[in-house]
């Protein structure tokens, strides 16, 4: 490893691991004195493993990998939330970060209130901190909604909240977890622009994303973590790609991921949303109406059936679900519908639901495809939630014609 002189890096991690206990909380005084007296000992869990490198200043290092490799284990290590078991992590300059949703923030207190407290913990005086609050609501988005406790915020909302204070607070060092998916495309723009500007500032940042585009398109140099271990740092699109072939690989071996996409569409992946009512789980059925859990839809003509599966946090007036199939790559769009075009009036969902669509295949040229999903507000205004590449659609058949799908034709001599 290239050590950097020390004026010139923000972040140097040394030789970090950590470990956790698997005990539960929920032991009882006999399992713990059994325990003591046995010798036993709670299973240990290493979510990092000796990891090492450094992040110069004005740099913006991305972290990648599946879940479970560590990634945000190691930003709440650097963020001083969590403490290594071994090995020490030193910065150079204030840090602010945006680590989970709402990390940081009371329920009972109004917006207004958490910004004060956030600059407080974050040791900026009072004063200063009011200076800086009208560029904090503005930049969120939530003047008409500041003074409301938090706990009635959604989860976009929270998002907008905390990364307008932890970029608002002009921290040297920013740190970034997965949050930002929540966002939606307008609020997440304004976020990466403010990252260029950062960059720009020569203030540094380690982002974690699953979103393999975004994350190279920031990042002057990207970390591959796998099993808790460093496996590489270097280039973004070199690292982009090792990620990607290795899914490749434990995809051949049988691996999909939860989601049904395989992994080598991973990099278009992208679920995103404000998230009052979002879509819990996506399905594929059979003619009976049962559901399958199968990685990969297979059809041979005929209908692609599927259960979308919703939760919504408050009653939501005149929702509407949408689909769309695309090519392989995800770069395509061959045919999309919503329930407002097919007249499907949905009057309000509330709770726990579900919604099942039916896809006539029968003219799609055979085939993979991925099938992607929406629900938003009928003015198109709110995107509660949208899966993008989210299901992968294999159409079988023979083909007879060019093109992906059929048209009627008709010739006349």
């Amino acid at each position: 490893m290239n050590i950097v002189s020390p004026d010139r890096w923000a972040i140097n991690v040394q030789n970090v691991t950590k470990r956790f206990s698997l005990s539960t909380a929920s032991r009882s005084l006999k399992t713990t004195i059994v325990d003591l007296l046995t010798g036993r000992r709670a299973k240990a869990f290493t979510a990092l493993e000796d990891v090492s490198f450094q992040v110069q200043k004005g740099e913006t290092v991305g972290l990648i990998g599946h879940n479970g490799a560590g990634k945000s284990t190691l930003l709440s290590i650097i963020a001083h939330t969590i403490t290594p078991t071994k090995g020490s992590v030193t910065v150079h300059g204030s840090i602010s970060s945006l680590l989970e949703l709402g990390a940081g923030f009371h329920p009972d207190l109004t917006g207004r209130e958490n910004v004060l407290l956030y600059g407080a913990i974050m040791g900026i005086p009072r004063e200063t901190m009011k200076k800086r609050f009208d560029e904090i609501v503005e930049f969120s988005g939530l003047q008409d909604f500041i003074d409301q406790p938090v706990r009635f915020y959604s989860s976009g909302m929270y998002v907008r909240l905390g990364f307008s204070v932890a970029v608002q607070v002009d921290p040297d060092i920013l740190l970034v977890d997965e949050v930002l998916a929540v966002g939606d495309t307008e609020f997440q723009q304004k976020c990466l622009d403010k990252m260029d500007q950062f960059r720009r500032e020569n203030k540094s940042m380690l982002l974690i994303s699953h979103d393999i585009n975004t994350i190279r398109r920031v990042s002057n140099r990207i970390a591959y973590l796998s099993h808790g271990r460093l496996l590489s740092l270097g280039d973004p699109s070199e690292m982009a790609e090792r990620y990607a072939n290795e899914t490749i690989r434990q995809n051949e071996k049988g691996v999909v991921s939860p989601n049904g996409i395989p992994p080598r569409l991973a990099a278009k992946r992208r679920i995103w949303g404000t998230q009052e009512a979002f879509i819990r789980e996506v399905v594929w059925l059979n003619a009976d109406g049962t559901e399958r859990h199968d990685p990969i839809g297979i059809v041979s003509g005929g209908y692609a059936r599927l259960r979308i599966h919703y939760t919504a946090k408050q009653r939501i007036e005149n929702p509407v679900f949408g689909f769309s199939i695309a090519d392989f790559d995800g770069d395509r769009c061959i045919f999309g519908s919503n329930t407002q075009i097919e007249n499907r009036s949905i009057p309000f969902i509330k709770d726990d639901g579900f919604i099942d669509l039916s896809i006539d295949v029968s003219n799609v040229h055979p085939g993979d495809y991925t099938v992607s999903f929406a629900l938003h507000s009928a003015d198109h205004l709110h995107n509660y939630h949208r899966l993008e590449s989210f299901l992968w659609l294999r159409v079988e058949g023979a083909a007879s014609f060019d093109g992906c799908t059929r048209l009627p034709v008709s010739w006349t001599c």
